[in-house]
């Protein structure tokens, strides 16, 4: 699919030239994954980079190579020390991906990412995109990406109408990526289309007097340029409550249990969650046979999801007795709270634990400041 009747070759190289410009005298040159830009980095970089700023992800990354220096460090630690370390940065089922095609890498391809971009994408976790990040910023190879900066760099300079996750827009923008792709300069030219969406061409308020394409930015010349991409069709997001018990035995331990490996915070450690109808204290005596002492309800919190909102009522549950097991098979720890080892935790569920390390629980009531990330 052409771009446009009137959009040749020399429009292309144009529009490179200006990018590339641009990106030598203010663009990105010194992130952590562009020094030394191997695939494991990259590959690693693309994936906490989705949906998470730049200034988030720089702790985690770093955290993570001095951990998991390559491919074969990450295959060989469990899950939970992955999610652990991942704890806090969201979206996690890209860390139990990142986990599962790492130890499929160190299988099957000898410990190496593959270089042909089709069997890229057949790892867990790896889109075109993300396939077309690794290779082209750490390979040189001439591969398109098309992530959330670039589809709006993209749909502004050309107007493309509606919203990117529809088919139709996507093939739209991927056509464009294609075509404006340079064979040369390909992992500078792919960073500057990432690094104008991040710094000028933002969601609100771009900088366009500054932007080395304002004057093919079509958008720019119909005087709207934050009218593209259209957003993504809202929807009322649906409420769901539970309870969370903060079991705490006499020693002050705190009981968590790994949730199912799929769903919501998948693999993850957190209190037992119960439906509001339950009864905190049949619940443990049926489960854990155990009697309690005392019930609190604690203010309750809530945390928005990408496709729902979820209230959470904590109850700190102070059990009589001792439990006789420290864990079991099925999955369930008793943990001091301020030492949680190198379990996976969700924020919320951390900042938790964090307010009853002291005397007694700290929490504040309303909603969780945390809720502006979606995990």
């Amino acid at each position: 699919m052409p771009v446009n009747p009137a959009f040749g070759p020399e429009d292309a190289q144009d529009f490179a030239q200006r990018l590339l410009a641009w990106f030598d005298l203010h663009g990105r040159h010194d992130l952590p994954w562009q020094r030394d830009a191997t695939p494991y980095r990259v590959w690693v970089s693309e994936i906490m980079l989705q949906q998470t700023q730049v200034a988030v992800v720089v702790p985690y990354f770093e955290r993570f190579m001095q951990r998991f220096p390559d491919v074969a460090a990450l295959a060989a630690a469990e899950q939970d020390e992955v999610l652990h370390l991942w704890s806090g940065l969201g979206y996690y089922a890209r860390g139990r991906n990142l986990h599962r095609a790492a130890r499929i890498v160190a299988t099957e391809h000898q410990g190496r990412l593959p270089e042909s971009i089709e069997t890229l994408q057949q790892l867990p976790g790896i889109g075109r995109s993300t396939a077309g990040a690794i290779l082209s910023l750490a390979c040189g190879r001439p591969h398109p990406i098309l992530d959330g900066n670039c589809k709006r760099v993209l749909a502004r300079c050309f107007a493309v109408p509606g919203w990117p996750g529809t088919r139709a827009v996507s093939d739209r923008l991927w056509s464009l990526a294609e075509t404006l792709t340079p064979v040369e300069r390909v992992a500078a030219f792919n960073q500057a289309m990432m690094d104008l969406g991040a710094t000028l061409c933002t969601r609100s308020a771009p900088a366009c007097d500054r932007c080395p394409l304002a004057e093919r930015c079509a958008a720019y010349a119909e005087g709207c340029p934050s009218a593209y991409p259209a957003p993504k069709p809202r929807k009322q997001a649906p409420l769901r409550t539970v309870q969370l018990l903060l079991i705490r035995d006499p020693e002050g331990r705190i009981m968590l249990e790994r949730r199912p490996p799929a769903g919501v915070w998948g693999g993850l450690w957190t209190p037992p969650e119960l439906p509001v109808s339950v009864n905190p204290q049949d619940w443990c005596s049926e489960r854990l046979g155990l009697s309690v002492e005392q019930l609190e309800m604690l203010p309750p919190r809530r945390h928005t999801f990408s496709h729902f909102q979820l209230a959470m009522q904590p109850v700190l549950v102070q059990l009589a007795t001792a439990p006789i097991r420290v864990a079991d098979e099925s999955g369930s720890a008793w943990v001091e709270p301020g030492k949680p080892g190198n379990l996976g935790l969700p924020a919320p569920i951390r900042k938790l634990l964090d307010e009853l390390i002291s005397d007694g629980p700290r929490l504040q009531g309303g909603v969780d400041p945390d809720n502006t990330r979606q995990e």
